[in-house]
């Protein structure tokens, strides 16, 4: 290949439909700025408990309640007197229930701190803009 054919080369590569997919689309930056918007911690509205916590209660109410079957049907593997593939079968689906309960119980609650602690700093955020602006502004 010469010197002269190389950049004809690459200006072909360049129009290719790979080298578009490469560069940097506006869809990204949108959906960044779309879901921020609708976030909890950036509206100005005031938004009820419920609002605020319902997403970590309903995933700790599925949590508990998924555990609780799981050790529902741990208990009944092991006090039933079943057939021998009844048996494995519900000793493989109590454990794997109880974890995924337990599981998510516990991601609610953690989440629950971390929302408290993302209202403070909210709280504070606006308070230091409010005192900032009135001193900014005089």
């Amino acid at each position: 290949m010469t010197m002269e054919a190389l950049p004809k080369a690459l200006e072909v590569d360049e129009k290719s439909p790979e080298s578009k997919d490469l560069l940097p689309s506006q869809t990204a930056s949108s959906l960044c700025i779309s879901s921020r918007s609708e976030s909890v911690w950036t509206t100005t509205s005031p938004r009820s408990n419920w609002e605020i916590y319902r997403k970590p209660i309903v995933i700790m109410s599925v949590g508990g309640a998924i555990l609780l079957f799981g050790v529902v049907i741990t208990c009944l593997a092991y006090i039933l007197k079943l057939g021998d593939n009844s048996l494995k079968v519900l000793k493989m689906i109590g454990p794997a229930f109880l974890s995924l309960g337990l599981m998510m119980l516990v991601c609610g609650l953690v989440w629950v701190p971390i929302i408290k602690k993302k209202q403070k700093q909210r709280q504070k955020s606006v308070f230091f803009q409010t005192l900032k602006s009135f001193f900014l502004n005089r």
